[in-house]
């Protein structure tokens, strides 16, 4: 297995499209994924994702558009024939043959001799921290190592890039949460082009080295985790990705201001890092970039508000904060500290946060 990171292969979709009948399951769309990266594809159901991973698989053939592994023209190459490993969300294992005769099917398949499949079948299983449980049968292991050996009968055919179909998403959460963690090891050990579909928005900021993020057959936004998170381009993709507070918006004076309508006909004006291309725009701020006190506090603005519920968790709580005049609570999620007591609901408190906080939407209204 020792040999995999010198097959990885930059992956790249050029303009391919799929519909059924009338409902169009992807525009055309173009993505490089590359040289061992690992990349997610993000999105809720119906938006496209699980269509695109089937393409670049040989599962469907788009309508228009080309599939290529490094300058290779793989479309119309059979799924079988493309050097691509998939596993799936279910795993698909064999119930009657054990975990050893699961991993080398692929291998005796391909009329590999036995030495050389009980060789590599024993390097995979070590691969994913399964050495010794080669005897077992597939009711016999957990979730977690059902996985691992779904991994491992991919990744002992030795692929040119790994293909993810929500690969954790039979887990429970402690034990996807485990398994993200085996999963990114064995991706960057390896250095093999990863393609993971997933509607986790943790999990791909975890694993992923570039986010996709599809709605409605389309990409909207492509960039690293934190790049996403920080610097949406769209109120879907603000809301997606985690919780945002979206602010209606006027332009202020100058670029360094914001002016929030009120429902009372009056304004608060905050600031913003860059000056808008928009004289009406949508301001997104996330919870944990708002800072929350029972006392006013010494920069140039503030939004008054009162406490309208607390949710606990653990280190932190989330605050719904009702502030008057603007039509939604705002969320804050702070520490606990030993002022916490002053902060029930019903508290008066005040909210500010700095210019580079806030990120100007493209989205036009």
């Amino acid at each position: 297995m020792s040999d995999a990171s010198n097959t990885a292969r930059t992956l790249r979709l050029d303009g391919i499209s799929k519909t059924y009948g009338s409902v169009v399951a992807v525009h055309p769309l173009s993505l490089t994924v590359p040289s061992g990266s690992l990349v997610a594809l993000l999105g809720p159901s119906g938006c496209g994702k699980t269509t695109t991973l089937r393409i670049v698989a040989g599962l469907e053939e788009p309508d228009r558009g080309r599939v290529f592994l490094d300058e290779e023209d793989i479309t119309d190459i059979p799924c079988n024939r493309r050097k691509l490993g998939l596993v799936f969300q279910n795993y698909a294992l064999f119930p009657h043959m054990s975990i050893a005769d699961n991993v080398s099917f692929g291998l005796r398949m391909s009329g590999l001799d036995r030495a050389q499949v009980r060789s590599r079948t024993q390097d995979a299983l070590a691969l994913v921290q399964l050495a010794g449980l080669d005897a077992r049968f597939p009711a016999m292991l957990s979730g977690g190592q059902q996985q691992r050996v779904a991994l491992a009968r991919t990744l002992v055919m030795r692929p040119q890039a790994l293909l993810l179909d929500e690969p954790l998403g039979a887990l429970d959460k402690n034990l996807r949460e485990s398994m993200q963690f085996e999963l990114r090891r064995l991706q960057r050990g390896l250095g093999i082009t990863t393609v993971m579909v997933t509607h986790d928005q943790e999990e791909a900021l975890t694993l992923s080295d570039l986010v996709v993020v599809m709605n409605e057959g389309r990409i909207v936004q492509v960039g690293a985790p934190q790049e996403i998170y920080d610097r949406p381009q769209t109120r879907f993709v603000a809301e997606f990705l985690g919780t945002a507070n979206i602010f209606a918006c006027s332009a202020g004076r100058d670029g360094s201001e914001a002016r929030i309508a009120r429902g009372d006909g009056q304004a608060v004006t905050v600031p913003i890092a860059a000056s808008p291309a928009r004289d009406r725009f949508l301001l997104a701020v996330r919870p944990e970039r708002i800072a929350l006190s029972a006392t006013a506090p010494a920069g140039p603005f503030a939004l008054a508000g009162r406490v309208r519920g607390q949710v606990f968790r653990g280190d932190n709580s989330i605050y719904e904060v009702e502030v008057a005049g603007l039509p939604s609570p705002v969320y804050v999620q702070a520490r606990h500290d030993p002022a916490e007591a002053n902060l029930a609901p019903g508290a008066a408190v005040h909210l500010a946060w700095a210019a580079a906080s806030g990120v100007v939407l493209n989205d036009e209204i």
